[in-house]
């Protein structure tokens, strides 16, 4: 298998292996306080949590 590179010659493979091995993503913390309301965060948010449920639920 040929390595792929971007222009500044980072590894593409190598950097996707070390990104599933990192944890959550981004995206999935953001989903998960969506979940589970943060755990004591509410006083700091104005998001709805409930729209936020719903539109996971779709």
């Amino acid at each position: 298998m040929d390595k792929k590179y971007t222009i500044v010659g980072t590894d593409i493979e190598e950097v996707r292996r070390r990104n599933a091995q990192s944890g959550l993503s981004y995206r999935q913390v953001k989903d998960l306080l969506a979940q589970t309301g943060g755990r004591g965060t509410a006083v700091y948010s104005k998001t709805n949590a409930e729209e936020v449920r719903s539109r996971l639920k779709r």
